[in-house]
Parts: C-alpha cells; sequence; structure tokens
C-alpha cells in the first residue's frame, strides 16, 4: 500500500530555514531600494483591502516600491539606531515603524507622492469583528428592498421578520449595529445586503526621509520623539 502523503514528517527546521529567508530577503529588498530611490516614507493604514492597495501602487510602478510586513524587519532593515543606520539618519523611519504601518521607498517628487496619498479614499463593506463607526436601525415596517426569498435568511440573522401578502415585513425596530462596539457576523452580512459601507480604506503619510531632511506628518509627533537613538 502506498504511504499516506499525511504521514509525511515535517521538518521543523526546514521551515524555520525558509521563514529566515524570507526575512532576509526583505531585509535585502528594502536595502536595494534605498540605494536606488532617494526618499522614505512611512505610511500607515486604516481598513486594507489587497485588491484596492494593489490598484494604488500600479502609480508608483515606474519609481517606488512598496513594502509591507513585519515592523521588526523593516526596523532591521534601514537600522534602529544611529549606530547601526544604513544611511545617516535613517533610524528615525524606523521608530515610526508601528502598528498597521508600511514604507514607500520612492524618487517621485514629494508633491506629487503628498497629493496620490491624501487624494486616497475608498468606502468598503465593514467585515466582522470591525467597529462599527455608526449606528445602523431599521425601523419596524416593510422592508421593500428585500424579496420575498430572502425572508427566511434574514430569520437566521436575527431579523424579527415575516411574509406579510409577499413583502418582507419588520415587525419591530431593529439595531444593525451600534456606533464603537464590533460587528458580530450577522451584523455584517445585513449591511452588504442593505449595501451600506461602513469601512473606509485609507493610507496616511506618518514621514519623510531624504538625505537631505526629515519630515513628520502626522499631528502630534515631534522631532524630539524619534531623534533619540
Amino acid at each position: 500500500m502506498p504511504k499516506s502523503k499525511r504521514d509525511r514528517p515535517v521538518t521543523l527546521s526546514k521551515t524555520k530555514k525558509k521563514g529566515r529567508a524570507h526575512k532576509e530577503t526583505i531585509v535585502n529588498g528594502i536595502r536595494e531600494a534605498v540605494e536606488k530611490y532617494n526618499s522614505i516614507y512611512v505610511f500607515s493604514f486604516e481598513n486594507m483591502r489587497n485588491i484596492k492597495f494593489k490598484e494604488f501602487r500600479q502609480q508608483f510602478r515606474h519609481n517606488g516600491k512598496f513594502f509591507l510586513g513585519s515592523n521588526k524587519v523593516m526596523q532591521v532593515a534601514l537600522g534602529r539606531s544611529a549606530s547601526d543606520e544604513i544611511r545617516p539618519g535613517i533610524f528615525k523611519v524606523s521608530k515610526l515603524l508601528h502598528g498597521d504601518a508600511g514604507l514607500l521607498v520612492t524618487d517621485m517628487p514629494k508633491e506629487d507622492v503628498e497629493s496620490l496619498f491624501n487624494a486616497y479614499e475608498d468606502s468598503d463593506f465593514s467585515r466582522t469583528g470591525s467597529t462599527a463607526v455608526e449606528t445602523v436601525e431599521l425601523k419596524e415596517g416593510p422592508l421593500e428592498q428585500f424579496t420575498h426569498e430572502m425572508e427566511p435568511f434574514l430569520r437566521k440573522q436575527g431579523m424579527p421578520v415575516r411574509l406579510n401578502k409577499g413583502t418582507v415585513e419588520l415587525l419591530s425596530d431593529f439595531v444593525v449595529c451600534e456606533e464603537g462596539k464590533p460587528l458580530s457576523p450577522e451584523s455584517s452580512r445585513i449591511l452588504r445586503l442593505l449595501g451600506i459601507k461602513l469601512a473606509t480604506f485609507k493610507l496616511n503619510l506618518v514621514c519623510r526621509w531624504s538625505p537631505n531632511d526629515f519630515e513628520l506628518y502626522r499631528e502630534g509627533l515631534d522631532l524630539s520623539d524619534v531623534e533619540t537613538s
């Protein structure tokens, strides 16, 4: 009897080696980009959507490169202090790589980069577990946006509905989601059915480094926060 593939042992050392190799690839890629391009930007993001981010990246395909991943790996690539930074003053960039953040290394003029980032904003449906930015409530009465075939599905989502002469009817006021609270799977599905997009995918510039200067964009930050090594 042939041996089942499920029984084949997995060597953990190989898995770790592959992980380390991947990190080294990222580090080398960042360092090569820093040598090639003049400016580095740290940006933060809200409600990341991979397909939409890929579309945004296309605007830099000829004169820049984006990096997303482990903040620690990106910090190692740039240097986390003045003693190990790869370019003078670039350790300040590392200090601002935390949370949902990424790097853009580019030759695009500063004004063009700022314009593209500031103008970009795209609405999308909220995902399960995300925080509702507003309260959505449906009032008692007919829900004419739904066909009669959807009545069983709506009941499964917890909505108090029934069919009344072929029309879906809400028997009492129903709160789909409440501002400041996480969305349940049911709330997320109902919002999608209603066509209500509460999530906004946005990219925010945090700082810019070039061989000649360093600039902060985020309000509340001060140069003293990043200058100490």
